[in-house]
């Protein structure tokens, strides 16, 4: 059937929780009930990674870019634009700065996606996921046909040596090596496993990914299996993930009727079946012999290395693990070749990596930039700069296990290499921007709370190291710190990093390492001054009511809880009809109400 336009609507997780599904079917029943359903095909897509700016609605051929989209609009968007041929332009995306007066952006108009390079994203956005025959339409299983029919596994991964591929979970380790070292592996049966456990606070990319491209992730798999000698795939999934779950589970059902999974897929006489683990969302499970131990029902819990899981992983055989971005470069490498994805990047970190763009930046989402790419580009032309006209005050990468960059490095270039060099890591994909109104003793103490509960306990250094980290920055922040902790902390730090059995261990030291780095100013005041200076550690805190601009309407006493607000002596003030109200701060709370409650700046914070 030959259509006239497509609407394509945002169907990631952050859309359909803003009513993107009502949204969606508002369109199929205009299209309907105007009678235009066939000359106009509504399709749900994943996430196209503009996540600020969602509920999103595309139309093509015009490339019409409709943001924060509601149900209510939708009838105008089909009378008007489809109907009438006239862009609603009160719903187009109008951009900021120099470009906000535009009428009309289209999307390779927007600063958003100009500077993109979408490689594991690439149908993301454009396709439905729930369809098999979109994702074939956009080459799609064409590499898994080269691999099953030209090439040697010798052959796929050298191919994947050539692209240059590295695990993008954070580790960076070079793909092709991986998958050879378990291709030259005895031992029977071999184990394709797919982390998509993602426990990083801010990351989503997997996620996303799975959501938008389910078929890629499988096809990814597929060739790895055949590349190894694997017949089984496992697919580790976070539970809390259920609309990726249930897409995944409809595309491996897809792929089983079209003859692409199960026994003598497409008559090659190559096997290969996928199921489904489910996770609990430990970030422990990230390390790879961890995640082996939860998927065989046990503690995910890390052992030592060696062996490594390439020879002995899941019960006990050979067993390669890669995490969603990583299998999603596979299928393109295998269509396009791997000098193609080369081409891409810098000399040791090739292709592109997709980051979660979070924290106090204009335009937050998924970002896909090529290797090389700087965090002023990232930052400043995608994610738009700093809201509120905000100073930008550092970005942490790598979440838990990375560091906080500062100003100083917002013009290294993003690789594995610069990053560590720079005190901070690649990760998984995490980037949360901060600005001047965050405590960096108090994101290092966030870090380290959730480092302590995600720790295994298994080791000492870690079991007991985060717990004394987060004891002395919690003294830091509560305004009990010494000179003294500082050497301490140092000291803890380095500790863990060697002694420590896995790379939560030895990388939960990151932030507050790099804060002790960066912001040891910022760490000596709240010692020496007991004061934050972004106002966010509670202990630290004082409220003053400045009596020339209070007015005694009295709204500041009703909202306290501690019942701490009471006028001042009538006695002081015999110029006044009624004194100003004073805040009595041995029994303040600080809870920040009568900030809120004052209505004209009578109360200031400090």
């Amino acid at each position: 059937m030959s259509y006239n336009h497509f609407i394509l609507v945002c169907g990631g997780t952050a859309c359909e929780s803003n009513q993107g599904d009502e949204i969606y079917k508002s369109l199929i029943a205009e299209t309907v009930k105007h009678g235009i359903a066939n000359q106009v095909q509504v399709v749900k897509t994943g996430c196209f990674g503009f996540c600020e700016a969602g509920p999103i609605v595309k139309v093509l051929p015009e490339d019409s870019f409709y943001v924060y989209v509601t149900p209510k609009d939708v009838p105008e968007i089909i009378e008007e634009h489809i109907i009438k041929g006239r862009e609603v332009k009160r719903l187009l995306y109008k951009g900021d700065g120099e470009q906000e007066h535009k009428d009309t952006l289209k999307v390779h108009d927007i600063k958003f996606y100009q500077k993109q390079f979408r490689v594991a994203l690439r149908n993301c956005g454009s396709i439905d996921p729930e369809s098999i025959n979109e994702y074939i339409a956009r080459e799609g299983y064409q590499g898994l046909e080269k691999a099953l029919f030209e090439w040697t596994p010798e052959k796929i991964i050298e191919e994947v040596k050539i692209s240059g591929l590295r695990g993008r979970g954070g580790a960076g380790f070079p793909t092709w090596m991986k998958w050879d070292l378990a291709r030259k592996a005895t031992g029977s049966p071999k184990y394709i496993i797919c982390n998509a456990d993602e426990g990083d606070p801010g990351a989503y990319m997997d996620r996303s990914v799975i959501e938008g491209d389910p078929h890629s992730v499988i096809e990814g798999m597929i060739t790895a299996g055949k590349a190894i000698g694997a017949n089984y795939g496992i697919v580790y999934i976070r539970a809390e993930y259920p609309l990726a779950l249930e897409r995944l589970e409809k595309a491996l059902k897809q792929a089983e009727e079209f003859g692409l999974l199960g026994k003598n897929i497409l008559g090659s006489g190559f096997d290969f079946e996928i199921e489904i683990r489910l996770g609990a969302g430990a970030f422990v499970c990230g390390e790879e012999t961890a995640l082996i131990k939860s998927v065989e029902g046990n503690r995910g819990m890390p052992v030592p290395k060696p062996p490594f899981p390439a020879n002995e992983g899941l019960w006990g055989k050979p067993t390669i693990i890669n995490n969603v971005e990583t299998l999603v470069n596979v299928p393109v490498i295998m269509t396009k070749g791997g000098a193609w994805l080369a081409q891409i990047g810098t000399e040791k970190s090739k292709g592109t990596k997709v980051f979660a763009l979070t924290g106090k930046v204009k335009n937050s989402g998924l970002v896909e930039v090529p290797m090389g790419t700087t965090l002023r580009e990232i930052i400043f032309d995608i994610g738009g700069g700093i809201r509120s006209g905000k100073k930008f005050k550092g970005v942490q990468t790598g979440g838990p296990s990375g560091g906080i960059l500062t100003e100083a490095a917002l013009d290294v270039p993003i690789d594995f290499e610069s990053l560590v060099a720079n005190g901070s890591m690649m990760g998984s994909g995490g980037m949360i921007v901060m600005d001047e109104d965050d405590c960096m003793v108090d994101v290092a103490r966030f870090y380290m709370d959730f480092c302590v509960d995600e720790s295994c306990g298994k080791c000492a250094p870690c079991r007991i190291g985060t717990v004394q980290l987060l004891e002395l920055l919690n003294k830091i922040s509560g305004g009990t710190g010494e000179d003294s902790d500082i050497p301490k902390i140092e000291a803890i730090g380095k500790a863990m990093a060697k002694a420590s059995l896995c790379a939560l261990g030895q990388t939960a030291p990151n932030p507050v390492m790099s804060t002790l780095k960066n912001f040891m100013d910022e760490i000596k005041e709240h010692i020496h001054d007991k004061k934050c200076r972004a106002g966010k550690c509670k202990n630290l805190l004082s409220f003053t009511i400045i009596p020339e601009k209070c007015i005694s309407c009295k709204a500041c006493a009703t909202r306290c809880p501690a019942n701490c607000i009471s006028l001042e002596d009538a006695a002081k003030y015999p110029d006044r009809k009624r004194p100003p109200y004073f805040i009595n701060s041995e029994n303040c709370v600080k809870c920040g109400e009568c900030l809120s409650a004052c209505k004209f700046q009578a109360i200031i914070k400090a």
